[in-house]
């Protein structure tokens, strides 16, 4: 079976507050613990806010390190599922899932496999 990364963006600023996230966050759980069940499930996290990323870049034959996302934007990667699927249908339908859950974009994309 093929992987894929189901990416979670969500829009910058604060969460939301408890009572609109708690509900959220079961139906996220529900989706989860399906994943789980049916052996789609691989890896998940969640990510700290993007202002604690740092950007490691090669110029000019230098390494540089700055603070911050290397892009700038009103969305971010908040968070992420690796599943395993027979096929990108299969795929989309749990990245569905997850979107009517989360009540956030989702994109799903193969993952390729030893290229790095």
């Amino acid at each position: 079976m093929k992987q894929y990364l189901l990416s979670i963006y969500q829009p910058d600023g604060d969460p939301p507050p408890p009572e609109v996230l708690d509900p959220i966050m079961r139906e996220v759980g529900a989706v989860s613990a399906e994943m789980r069940e049916t052996g789609a499930w691989v890896f998940s996290g969640g990510l700290y806010p993007p202002s604690t990323a740092s950007v490691v870049r090669l110029k000019d034959d230098e390494i540089l390190t700055t603070d911050g996302p290397y892009l700038e934007g009103k969305e971010h990667i908040g968070g992420f599922t690796v599943i395993q699927a027979p096929d990108l249908d299969a795929a989309l339908e749990w990245g569905r899932k997850l979107a009517r859950a989360i009540t956030l974009p989702i994109e799903v994309r193969p993952l390729e496999h030893g290229s790095c």
